[in-house]
């Protein structure tokens, strides 16, 4: 019988009603290669596997690979490759298998402990998005980094992150899921979310600029916006820029919009 380790931050989901969630929010179509982060007992490896055409899964835990071999490693359009997702590099191992190269959606119950850097290789960053991307990623993330993801501009739970994953994809709110349906319970509850990259209609001219005035903006959430980003722009230069874009002076990171962080970085390049 293999255990939830705490060392891997391991909470397996057992709730239909969620996973059930979680497979209509893929969306799956039989043409689908999915790739599953941390496919832990495979419950819901097995729900995608009869609709896609390919499911590779990475799973870090040793134990968990020799029970996920037996079952469900018997499909032929499963491949299960052990590793760390964070510094696996998926494509050189999957040069001698084409069916599973280029996958096109992420379906996954992540660990809470590693979402940030998960979701930042999934869709790359401002300065870097990722090359290729995919056509949905569906997580299971802790309730409270869901509503970071989603968070509209005003709102207190709008930040850094907010804007670097809205920059880059549109995000909505699937379902909530309570502490209880997972085994071993967490002791926060979770929610799925959807993340769909797209065409960024108004690009940064400089996208390192971006990023790092959006990283200043919100290093002191408290703060006036013209008072965290003095560091690379003058006060006062900033003040009358906020005022030609209509923008309140005494504005905060959180009241900016995405289009409004955009315009605000191509404007300080551009002057």
């Amino acid at each position: 019988m293999v255990r939830p380790r705490k060392i891997f931050a391991q909470h397996w989901l057992k709730s239909e009603k969620a996973l059930d969630a979680i497979v209509k929010a893929a969306e799956c179509q039989a043409s689908d290669r999915i790739l599953e982060i941390g496919p832990g007992t495979g419950i819901l490896t097995r729900r995608l596997l009869p609709l896609v055409q390919s499911l590779t899964a990475v799973e870090i835990d040793r134990d968990l690979c020799e029970l996920l071999v037996k079952q469900p490693g018997k499909n032929e359009n499963f491949l299960l490759l052990q590793g760390d997702f964070l510094t696996l590099d998926l494509p050189s191992h999957l040069v001698a298998f084409s069916n599973f190269q280029k996958q096109n959606k992420v379906v996954a119950n992540i660990p809470y402990n590693i979402t940030g850097p998960i979701i930042e290789k999934l869709l790359g960053t401002i300065a870097n998005p990722n090359p290729e991307p995919f056509d949905s990623i569906v997580l299971l993330v802790q309730k409270e980094v869901a509503e970071r993801l989603y968070a509209k501009p005003g709102s207190k739970a709008f930040g850094a992150l907010s804007v670097r994953v809205q920059y880059l994809a549109d995000c909505e709110l699937i379902c909530t899921v309570p502490a209880g349906a997972f085994h071993p319970p967490p002791k926060v509850d979770s929610a799925v979310v959807r993340l769909r990259p797209r065409q960024i209609e108004t690009p940064a001219i400089n996208p390192r600029q971006l990023e790092n005035l959006v990283k200043l903006g919100f290093s002191a959430k408290r703060k006036m916006l013209r008072n965290n980003l003095q560091p690379v722009v003058e006060r006062d230069r900033l003040t009358h820029l906020l005022e030609q874009l209509k923008i309140n002076p005494q504005a905060r990171a959180e009241d900016l919009s995405i289009d409004q962080w955009v315009t605000l970085a191509n404007q300080l390049t551009v002057n």
